[in-house]
C-alpha cells in the first residue's frame, strides 16, 4: 500500500503544480523537494543520531541490568494481550512500554530512540524480513496515536499567542489521545485478518522461554540490602524534586535556607528572557504536578538507570558507549526512508494539491458540521510535524477565528501524529519495506482522534 500512496503523492504533485504553475521558483516543487530533504538530514537525521546514542547505551545498562526483564514481567498481563506473537519476557516489551510511556509524557526526544530499539526487537522475532509483523503494525498504530498527558508544544504555542489558560487542553487532548488509541487496537486487530494485507502473511513466531536466551550473570544477581537502600534513597530524591516543582514557592524558602538565594538571582539575572510562563503557586496543583512529573522524568531514568546497573557491578561506562554505538548505525539506515517520504511530502505540499483537496471537501464538511478552518491541521498533521505546526500558528494568529477554534486546533495537534513520518523512521530502521495494514490503522486513529478532538472541544468550550 505505502508503494502506491508514495508513487500517487509524487505523481499528483507534479500534475497539479503544473496546472498550478507552481513546478518553479522558491516556492515551487523541486526548491521545496531539495529544501525539504535537506532539512530532514541535516536537522533531524543527524540531531536524531546524537539522541539516540544517549538512549540506546541507556537501554544498553537497562538490559544488561536485568531492568528489561522486570519492566516486562510487571506490564505482562496488558502487552501479551496486545502483542500475543512476542514471548512475555522478550526485551521487545519492555522497550515497547518505555517508548509509550515517554510518549504520554511528552519526551519526544526520548520516545523514538526508544521506540526504534523496541522495533529492532520485534524484527527479531520477524520471520519473513522486510514484511510487518502483527506485532509491528500494533506498535505502530498505537505509537501514532499515544495517550498524551502533557501536549507542550501545543501548549506553548497557545501561550506564546496570548491565549487564556492554554493548560485548559490537557483534558481535551487525554480524552482525545484516548478515543484514538482505542480506534487504532481496534483497528489493527480488525485489518490484521483482511485478506488484503496478508499476501505475504509472516508465519506466526514460536514462543521463546527465559531458558532458551542468554542472559547475563548480571541480569540475574540480586541487589543487596544496601543496594535496596540506595535505590530507596534515589526514589526519595526525585520525590523531592517533584515537590518543588509543583511548589515554587518552597523551593524559594529552601534556597534561602542554605544561602544560595543569592547565586540563583544572579544565574536568573544573566538567562535571555523566557518566553514560556513559569509555574506558580496560582496554577491549579494538578496541572504543576503533570509538569513537575515531565519536567523530572528524564533526569530520573538517566540515574536511576544508571545507579541500578552500578549496584549490579556492571561497568556502566564501557557497557553505555557499547550501546551508544548503535545510534550513528540506526541513523544512517532511516536516512533514505526519511529523504524518500520527505520528498514526496515536498512536491504534495507545495504543489497546490492540499489546497485543492481543501476547496472539494469544503461542502461536505459544511453538511456535516465539520468546522473549515479546521481542515488543513487535520490534512497536514499526518503528513509533516513541521507543517502542521506552521498550520497550527496560523490558526492561534488569525483573529477571526473563535478561541473554541483555536483550543480544537491545539487538540489536534496534540493528540495526532505524523503518521508518514513516524512509519518511515520506525519501519526504515529495521528496513521493512511491506508495511501491511500498519498504515492504514494509523490513519484510522488520526480520524478518530480529529473527530474527538471537535467533538470534545465543542462540548467543553461551547
Amino acid at each position: 500500500m505505502l508503494n502506491w500512496i508514495w508513487m500517487g503523492m509524487i505523481v499528483i504533485g507534479v500534475v497539479v503544480a503544473a496546472l498550478m504553475g507552481q513546478m518553479k521558483g522558491d516556492d515551487g516543487i523541486v526548491e521545496g523537494m531539495f529544501s525539504m530533504i535537506k532539512t530532514g538530514v541535516v536537522s533531524i537525521v543527524i540531531p536524531l543520531s546524537a539522541i539516540m546514542m544517549l538512549w540506546l547505551g541507556i537501554m544498553r545498562l537497562a538490559e544488561k541490568s536485568g531492568m528489561i526483564h522486570g519492566v516486562a514481567r510487571f506490564f505482562r498481563p496488558l502487552t501479551q494481550r496486545l502483542f500475543p506473537e512476542v514471548p512475555a519476557d522478550h526485551p521487545a516489551m519492555s522497550a515497547i512500554v518505555m517508548n509509550l510511556a515517554a510518549n504520554m509524557l511528552g519526551l519526544g526526544n526520548a520516545a523514538t530512540p526508544l521506540g526504534l530499539k523496541a522495533m529492532q526487537h520485534l524484527d527479531e522475532l520477524n520471520p519473513d524480513k522486510g514484511t510487518a509483523t502483527n506485532s509491528m503494525c500494533t506498535f505502530l498504530a498505537i505509537n501514532t496515536s499515544s495517550v498524551t498527558l502533557i501536549p507542550a508544544t501545543a501548549i506553548g504555542l497557545l501561550a506564546a499567542q496570548g491565549i487564556a489558560e492554554p493548560y485548559a487542553i490537557v483534558g481535551t487532548t487525554i480524552g482525545a489521545t484516548l478515543v484514538s488509541t482505542a480506534v487504532a487496537i481496534l483497528a489493527v486487530k480488525l485489518f490484521q485478518n483482511m485478506a488484503v494485507f496478508n499476501r505475504r502473511r509472516p508465519e506466526p513466531v514460536e514462543s521463546v522461554t527465559e531458558e532458551g536466551r542468554v542472559v547475563d550473570e548480571a541480569a540475574t544477581r540480586r541487589l543487596s540490602g544496601r543496594g535496596k537502600v540506595i535505590l530507596a534513597l534515589v526514589l526519595a530524591l526525585f520525590a523531592a524534586i517533584i515537590y518543588l516543582e509543583t511548589f515554587p514557592d518552597r523551593r524559594v524558602a529552601l534556597q534561602e535556607a542554605i544561602g544560595l538565594r543569592e547565586a540563583v538571582l544572579q544565574m536568573e539575572a544573566e538567562k535571555p528572557t523566557l518566553t514560556e510562563k513559569p509555574a506558580s503557586d496560582t496554577d491549579p496543583v494538578w496541572q504543576r504536578t503533570i509538569s513537575a512529573f515531565s519536567v523530572a522524568a528524564i533526569p530520573f531514568v538517566l540515574v536511576f538507570f544508571i545507579v541500578f546497573a552500578a549496584l549490579k557491578r556492571i561497568p556502566v561506562y564501557e557497557e553505555f558507549v557499547e550501546g551508544a554505538k548503535e545510534g550513528w548505525a540506526v541513523a544512517v539506515r532511516i536516512m533514505p526512508f526519511i529523504v524518500a517520504m520527505l520528498a514526496a511530502l515536498a512536491i504534495l505540499r507545495n504543489s497546490g494539491a492540499l489546497l485543492l483537496f481543501q476547496n472539494l471537501l469544503r461542502p461536505v464538511l459544511e453538511f456535516v458540521k465539520f468546522p473549515v478552518e479546521l481542515l488543513p491541521m487535520a490534512l497536514m498533521r499526518p503528513l509533516s510535524g513541521s507543517g502542521s505546526q506552521g498550520v497550527l500558528v496560523e490558526i492561534l494568529t488569525n483573529e477571526g477565528i473563535s478561541e473554541t477554534l483555536k483550543y480544537t486546533a491545539a487538540t489536534m495537534f496534540g493528540s495526532t501524529e505524523t503518521t508518514f513520518y513516524v512509519l518511515a523512521v520506525y519501519f526504515g530502521s529495521v528496513a521493512v519495506r511491506r508495511t501491511r495494514h500498519a498504515l492504514a490503522a494509523g490513519l484510522c486513529a488520526d480520524l478518530a482522534g480529529v473527530i474527538a478532538a471537535v467533538v470534545i472541544c465543542r462540548a467543553m468550550f461551547g
